[in-house]
């Protein structure tokens, strides 16, 4: 192991905002709003608050695929959250979801408005709203709900962990960066070893446990998640590739992954979403064309 620099920690822990490293400037150690700051509202009752990050993906997937079977309820309007510029610490966002954190939902369709944070929350929120991609019958559906739970334990050792120590950590800790990337490659195997048996992590059913789980591992397997593809030799889960390539191949998943990106290719990235039509004229390749 290189040589690293030996750290004591002191008796009594102090925040440094200093030592942040790429999120400095938007990590701290306390909650509640910076600044007031009210959250837009559009025509449909469902509002999101989010950005096109794994988790956010997971949500407009779930509604795009609502509306794919013809739940026009589904109906939302997709309102860009820039965490990079601090908007999740805004009065309204916090309302929303006390953490701070994107995905937030809005449901305004009944009586009172609704909130529901935590993207596991909102699919499975939505999937009994609707009725859909949750199986009814009670051994399948707990098999749905294992997966559910399983990626909300596990993501924060792959993003948290391995991705801030091998991406984004302010120097590379040898330690660090193996520790995270062999629980990483345990997760990996985990999910291959399932989808040997079953098409679909809950069985032969397309539900939220993929949606949840895709975002994050399948753009590990893509290739497309802190450039460490080969790092990991991910095009070693075939079982990961074969649903991670049928799941891609979805149009309501194309469309969803396009949902308040805001980095990318263009003609990928539409900033809000209010309408279908939307991702026909509104994506940021369009608009700079136009402008």
């Amino acid at each position: 192991m290189s040589d690293q620099p030996t750290y004591t920690p002191p008796k009594v822990w102090t925040w440094d905002k200093a030592s942040g490293g790429t999120f400095a400037s938007i990590n701290r150690p306390v909650a509640g709003p910076t600044h007031e700051k009210e959250l837009p509202v559009g025509r449909h009752p469902l509002q999101l608050y989010s950005l096109a990050t794994p988790n956010g993906v997971k949500v407009t997937i779930m509604l795009e695929e609502l509306l794919a079977l013809g739940h026009t309820g589904a109906e939302y309007d997709a309102w860009l959250i820039k965490i990079g510029d601090g908007d999740q610490f805004g009065s309204g966002f916090v309302g929303v979801n006390p953490n701070s954190k994107i995905p937030a939902l809005l449901d305004r369709s009944g009586p009172s408005p609704i909130r529901v944070f935590e993207s596991g929350a909102i699919l499975l929120y939505l999937a009994e709203k609707f009725g859909a991609f949750l199986p009814k019958d009670l051994a399948a559906r707990t098999e749905c709900l294992s997966w559910l739970f399983w990626q909300m334990g596990s993501a924060p050792y792959l993003g948290g962990g391995f991705g801030h120590f091998y991406a984004y950590a302010p120097m590379k800790i040898e330690y660090a960066i193996n520790r995270f990337a062999m629980e990483t490659k345990r997760q990996l195997d985990v999910l291959d070893r399932r989808l040997a048996e079953t098409e679909y992590l809950a069985g032969s059913e397309y539900t939220i446990a993929d949606m949840a789980v895709w975002p994050w591992y399948g753009a590990l397997a893509q290739g497309r998640v802190y450039d460490a593809g080969e790092f990991l030799s991910v095009q070693e889960y075939k079982n990961v590739q074969r649903w991670t390539d049928a799941i891609a191949q979805r149009p309501a998943v194309k469309r969803g992954r396009m949902v308040n990106r805001s980095f990318g290719d263009p003609s990928e990235q539409l900033h809000e979403r209010h309408d279908a039509s939307d991702f026909d004229t509104k994506t940021q390749d369009r608009i700079q064309k136009a402008g």
